[in-house]
């Protein structure tokens, strides 16, 4: 039997929501929409709801516009059906029930990120915790300490304490033997890294070794290297070395392959920054892409560095593309609409409104409150006094008449210059709210007492 779903909303929403509902053509629910009472559904509260809802009818559900605000276990408790938050677009329910697949779960993974903070021995104690504690909130699960070419570093095994005692795992990166092995000492979960002429140093320590090649390309000498980690009976990760593009980059890749099919079930890193730092593109791009080929080959570590400005976010956007990838090897599908935040420029939807459907949304406002939302036809601005369509901010001006309201003229400034950019690139645009960059920026909590467009009265009003 089919579940019977009450939609509540607000007089300017009602017709496009029942519009949407209808064309879903529901079979697994039955539905019913009502409106609230109030004209912007953005406003709608839990307290709103209890004083305004007398009866439920025969409803099984209760759904609430995403940026209903307070407390929907109250709610559920004193209607004795489930209320529940739909999501923030309307345009977006098909996707919320389903009907263009749900938000897949990421929180599985395989891949351990190694986050290197590669000017640690400029950095005191505290500096280097401040740096560890940043990248684990971005997704690190271990801090590599870089080690950097003749330049001491008497507080490296200080550091390794100092990072295992705030609950992180280490590993020291460097070519020195001495560094290495009193990063091992001090306690260093990995060493980066060993090859032929100094394996010596795994026989001093208890650290897990990362071994490369002793000569760039030469997957022979890193193969005897685990050959002799092999008869030894201790752990090791191999990495062939990624080489950056234009010098092996794609034969480093065919390396990596060939390792992975000598032997299927070694543990094995790939250094990404080759790549992030090395190539002037978006890195969001770039992670994604080199995910993709670290979860075909079953690469269970990466190492990837935050130098250049433009990578700033690389951990971030590693550890969101570990996780798409991973859903989408477990599902044997594409990774394709599971998750937008390494589509930090352009959207696959940026326009949920057609210009027909904001021009009809439009005709009904009759107040003095300006709308602002984009198509693909452009950014529209309206309120009572009618819909203007422009590509550019400064076409609106002459006609909003605010020349002499200084800070109506700002607010309006700011949220077309956001429209603008989101038409430009195929963006989201939603009045008051932030333009979304995705694993760009760190995530920050919503601001709940923004209203949703279209409909928000937090815009100033015209004249």
């Amino acid at each position: 039997m089919a579940e019977k779903i009450l939609f509540l909303t607000g007089s300017l929403a009602e017709k496009q929501l029942t519009r949407v509902l209808r064309e879903m053509a529901a079979e697994e629910f039955e539905w019913r929409v009502h409106n609230l009472g109030l004209k912007v559904a953005a406003l709608m509260t839990a307290e709103m709801i209890k004083r305004r809802l007398d009866d439920h009818g025969d409803a099984e559900r209760i759904l609430v516009p995403g940026r209903c605000r307070g407390d929907l276990n109250a709610l559920t408790q004193h209607f004795g059906i489930p209320v529940e938050r739909g999501p923030e677009e309307l345009m977006d329910l098909p996707r919320f029930f389903g009907k263009e697949g749900r938000a897949p779960n990421l929180d599985g993974y395989d891949v351990r990120i190694f986050a290197e903070i590669v000017d640690a021995p400029n950095l005191n104690v505290d500096g280097i915790l401040e740096r560890a504690a940043a990248y684990v909130a971005d997704g690190a699960d271990v801090i590599d300490l870089g080690c950097l070419p003749e330049t001491p570093f008497p507080h490296l095994a200080e550091s390794v304490n100092a990072l295992r005692e705030a609950g992180y795992r280490v590993s020291v990166d460097s070519m020195n033997a001495e560094e290495l092995l009193s990063g091992g000492r001090a306690g260093a979960d990995f060493l980066l890294s060993l090859h032929e002429e100094n394996l010596w140093i795994a026989d001093e320590v208890a650290s897990t070794p990362v071994l490369i090649p002793a000569k760039p390309g030469d997957l022979d000498s890193l193969l005897r290297c685990m050959e002799q980690f092999e008869g030894r009976g201790r752990s090791y990760i191999a990495d062939p070395i990624l080489d950056p593009i234009h010098f092996g980059f794609t034969d480093s890749i065919l390396r990596y392959q060939g390792l992975r099919k000598k032997h299927p079930r070694v543990e094995i890193m790939m250094g990404v920054g080759n790549i992030t730092e090395l190539t002037e593109a978006d890195t969001t791009g770039i992670n994604a892409v080199m995910m993709g080929i670290i979860s075909e080959l079953r690469i269970t570590n990466i190492l990837t560095t935050e130098v250049s400005s433009h990578c700033r976010s690389a951990v971030r956007e590693a550890d969101a593309a570990r996780r798409i990838m991973y859903w989408a090897r477990r599902e044997k599908t594409l990774p394709k609409q599971v998750d937008s935040r390494l589509t930090a420029l352009h959207e696959i939807k940026p326009f949920p409104y057609t210009f027909a459907e904001i021009s009809e949304l439009a005709a009904e406002i009759r107040d003095p409150n300006f709308r602002i939302q984009i198509s693909d036809n452009g950014i529209h601005l309206y309120n009572r006094d009618g819909l203007l369509t422009h590509d550019d901010p400064f076409d609106f001006f002459p006609e909003l008449g605010v020349e002499s309201d200084g800070g109506h003229a700002f607010y309006l400034g700011v949220e077309l210059a956001r429209a603008q950019i989101a038409y430009q690139l195929g963006k989201r645009y939603v009045q008051d709210q932030p333009l979304c960059w995705g694993s760009a920026l760190p995530e920050t909590e919503k601001d709940m007492s923004r209203q949703d467009a279209p409909g928000t009265t937090k815009t100033r009003k015209s004249s």
